[in-house]
């Protein structure tokens, strides 16, 4: 069993800050990457930032030099920083880890989501 555990949404006014952390936790013995999707009401689910268990971290263009991905793979553990919040970045924030089990092959293990409201 694979649990993954999000916390830290809320509702702020712009240029304010929030912070997510994620922690999974169960049989994974090998995680790939760790990271943050968002769904807005009536749009798809897009990548916002991740992080490989190399280092490797990847942001989507709009939140460049304001959200900062940290991943503790000791911990197990990722964190999102979000500054300068915007009404566009309101969304239902999915955690989401790629692992695999003992012989297993890798898979996809999301959180059940946290949402963010950004308003004046």
């Amino acid at each position: 069993q694979v649990h993954v555990a999000e916390s830290g949404g809320g509702w702020v006014q712009p240029g304010e800050s929030l912070r997510l952390s994620c922690v999974v936790s169960g049989a994974l013995t090998t995680i790939y990457t760790m990271g943050w999707y968002r769904q807005a009401p009536g749009s798809q689910r897009e990548p916002v930032a991740t992080v490989s268990s190399g280092g490797f971290i990847n942001y989507r263009d709009s939140v460049k030099g304001r959200f900062t991905i940290i991943g503790d793979n000791a911990k197990n553990r990722v964190t999102l920083q979000m500054d300068n919040l915007q009404p566009d970045d309101t969304a239902v924030y999915y955690c989401n880890v790629v692992g695999s089990k003992t012989g297993g092959l890798p898979t996809n293990y999301w959180g059940q989501g946290t949402q963010v409201n950004v308003s004046s």
